[in-house]
């Protein structure tokens, strides 16, 4: 749908103006911001490019002398820009946008919600991770241990999105969709155990 150009009254359907060249309202979509088209698989190199010329050309100080309407524009759109690029350079947060938009939104993972594959290792684990708070250094290995193997698997999980991320801008089939959910659900429980796990390990960065 066109928007009417605030300035001229003329169909303004991009960021500026193609008849008087007034900066639009920005749109509230982070494909749509960045004149891409919605897919799960996103060259980096081009998104940032693509990023850098569009900080150019709405940064504030470029409307210092336009119109008070043009410049709130410029503060919304670089705003917005930033929060876009955050979120469309990293392939996790991507997907979990890219779903949220479409009504299929990932939620909080609670301790509760351990996958049955995993429940006899995620009780092993918390048995030592509270030994570890008692003060039981003994059971540091047994941590180690723990992390490097749940690492491993945010690192299979990886492999499999990046996979689906290609199958479903291919066809776009629902259930690809359903496939990705479940696995960055399975993700983000196993990146806060991985995280549990840091908090304990001293000298240990904690993960992202």
């Amino acid at each position: 749908m066109d928007f009417a150009c605030w300035q001229c009254g003329q169909a303004a359907p991009g960021l500026f103006c193609a008849h008087c060249g007034a900066l639009q309202q920005p749109p509230a979509g982070y494909f749509e911001l960045f004149g891409s088209e919605e897919k799960l698989a996103l060259d980096p190199a081009a998104l940032e490019r693509r990023f850098y010329e569009l900080s150019r050309q709405l940064h504030p100080d470029r409307f210092g002398r336009k119109p008070l309407i043009e410049r709130q524009h410029s503060e919304q759109a670089s705003s917005v820009l930033n929060d876009a690029y955050r979120t469309l350079r990293d392939p996790i947060t991507r997907a979990e946008y890219f779903l949220k938009q479409r009504g299929l939104d990932i939620g909080e993972q609670r301790s509760k919600d351990v996958p049955p594959e995993l429940l006899e290792e995620v009780f092993e684990l918390n048995m030592a991770l509270e030994e570890m708070r008692a003060g039981d250094t003994s059971a540091r290995p047994q941590l180690e241990q723990a992390r490097d193997r749940f690492t491993n698997m945010l690192e299979q999980i990886d492999r499999q999105l990046e996979n689906e991320f290609t199958s479903y801008d291919g066809a776009q089939r629902p259930e690809v969709l359903t496939a990705i959910r479940g696995l960055l659900n399975r993700r983000r429980y196993i990146q806060n155990l991985v995280n549990e796990v840091e908090k304990e390990l001293p000298g240990s960065a904690l993960s992202d």
